[in-house]
């Protein structure tokens, strides 16, 4: 019998900076964390109560291919398109949203390639929005 990945996160945009944190501290900078990083980093967050939904963790931080080799090795049934769609709508639907806090989050927003979320009609637009964050903090 297939599992599925456990609800998301109530505050999204919360939990991608707090993991985001954790993951440059222990990892520096990367474009891509391993999926056994994210779930580490999710462990020592203070998300962590027991219930471990570290998956959308890996949605957000974490390569396409590695997310879905994590998730076939583990038989748990999770989309990445999906997920990452969710995780990053859950930054533009937040109202109390300060741009001008992100560049202290330190952390690279390379992760933020919507080509995989828009199965690339809006080509390039990761680049776009990480250059506009890269601006913020330069």
């Amino acid at each position: 019998m297939q599992k599925t990945c456990a609800p998301a996160p109530t505050n999204k945009k919360e939990y991608i900076a707090d993991i985001g944190k954790i993951l440059v501290a222990e990892h520096g900078k990367k474009k891509y964390y391993k999926p056994e990083e994210v779930k580490k980093a999710h462990r020592k967050s203070k998300w962590y109560d027991g219930l471990d939904f570290s998956c959308w963790g890996m949605s957000t931080y974490s390569s396409h291919s590695d997310f879905d080799s994590y998730h076939e090795q583990t038989g748990e049934v999770c989309n990445y398109i999906e997920m990452k769609t969710e995780m990053l709508s859950g930054l533009s639907n937040t109202t109390d949203v300060n741009w001008m806090e992100i560049p202290d989050l330190d952390i690279d927003a390379s992760w933020l390639d919507f080509g995989d979320v828009f199965e690339g009609v809006l080509e390039g637009i990761g680049e776009f929005i990480s250059a506009i964050f890269e601006g913020l903090s330069g």
